[in-house]
């Protein structure tokens, strides 16, 4: 039985977050519905991770057993055939390598946080940044951002609701940068906590207006306590934007 690995982008507006949750729309929903309506096969998709509601992907990953060898492009192009006119795409298809897992395979996980950081709000993009008014200090919130670089207790950066086992987590890349009039940050991990990334871009961007200091980012941290974080950024600007794997 062939495994195929899928990268998948979609806007995350639509949908109660990727995973099936009964007859709320999602994006593993739409994407099984799909391949049963390709080739007659009801069966459970894998996913590398799973965004919440309003979160958005250019780079998730997932995998599909089929009974059938077909040509991966085939199953791309059919794929998308079966998903108009939902926001979800199909950009590349690919037999996957003997014992190879879209979740349990990946080494890193890399989202980014788009906030669009002008008086006016967004015309085209809405729903797909926050429009934060007040000037950010990019340079600021990436010097900030340092801190959180490296293997922490991350609970006050982690949701009440959080599953799971630990708050250890290895952040290994948050960085911040300005691309006009937006404000882009870059996070990479092995894995999340519950809404750790949107937790930590709240915060930041209390760095980026002057409420904050570097030392009171720290001092957060360091607090491990949910209620020392600051405001918790929209899923709006939330992108799981790639998967990294040692075996592709």
């Amino acid at each position: 039985m062939p495994r195929y690995r899928l990268l998948i982008e979609y806007d995350g507006r639509p949908y109660h977050g990727f995973q099936a949750q009964g007859e709320l729309p999602s994006i593993q929903g739409s994407i099984e519905r799909a391949v049963k309506g390709f080739c007659g096969e009801a069966l459970r998709l894998q996913a590398a991770g799973r965004t919440d509601a309003g979160v958005h992907a250019t780079g998730q990953v997932v995998h599909v057993d089929l009974a059938k060898a077909w040509k991966a492009e085939v199953v791309r192009d059919a794929l998308n055939a079966h998903l108009v006119p939902e926001p979800i795409v199909v950009l590349e298809a690919a037999v996957a390598p003997e014992g190879w897992h879209a979740r349990f395979s990946a080494t890193r996980r890399r989202y980014r946080y788009r906030i669009l950081n002008r008086r006016s709000p967004p015309a085209l993009d809405q729903g797909r940044v926050w429009h934060v008014k007040k000037p950010l200090d990019a340079e600021a919130m990436h010097a900030a951002a340092q801190v959180l670089v490296g293997h922490h207790d991350f609970t006050t950066f982690r949701d009440l609701a959080c599953q799971a086992k630990s708050p250890m987590k290895t952040l290994d890349v948050a960085a911040v940068r300005r691309e006009g009039e937006q404000v882009l940050l870059e996070f990479a991990s092995r894995s999340f906590l519950h809404r750790q990334v949107r937790s930590m871009t709240g915060s930041l961007a209390e760095v980026g207006t002057g409420r904050w200091s570097a030392d009171d980012l720290a001092a957060a941290l360091e607090a491990r306590d949910r209620k020392a974080c600051g405001p918790v950024a929209p899923a709006d600007g939330l992108y799981l934007s790639g998967v990294e794997y040692e075996t592709t």
